[in-house]
């Protein structure tokens, strides 16, 4: 059986790429300092539900740099996938408002998908 793929991003190049992604069950993940093949710059591991945007929408790669900034993955659920995140610049900028206004970490309001 093939190795399992995950997605790995470069936010400079905005650029994604699916690449091997061992696991060991006592040791957990092994990384290997994946590099990206454009800059040499180290790549984010960003999960196996990951759906990168267009290349040329740089609003939306902006709005995913805050997501992976704050921490948050694309990994998959048991059953109903990585859930909701933010895509547009918009929806981030309303969410970290959001968490000003009300106190909450940012992390978590940027999960949430009404307001």
């Amino acid at each position: 059986m093939p190795p399992a793929k995950s997605s790995y991003v470069c936010l400079p190049c905005r650029a994604s790429y699916k690449l091997p992604f061992s696991f060991h069950p006592l040791k957990g993940p092994r990384e290997y300092g994946r590099r990206c093949p454009r800059c040499t710059r180290e790549l984010i591991h960003v999960g196996a539900a990951f759906a990168p945007p267009p290349r040329r929408d740089t609003n939306a790669w902006r709005a995913l740099s805050v997501v992976l900034h704050a921490g948050i993955r694309f990994h998959m659920g048991c059953c109903d996938g990585p859930g909701w995140r933010p895509r547009t610049l918009r929806e981030v900028k309303e969410r970290a408002a959001f968490a000003r206004r009300t106190g909450e970490p940012l992390r978590q309001a940027l999960l949430r998908r009404d307001l």
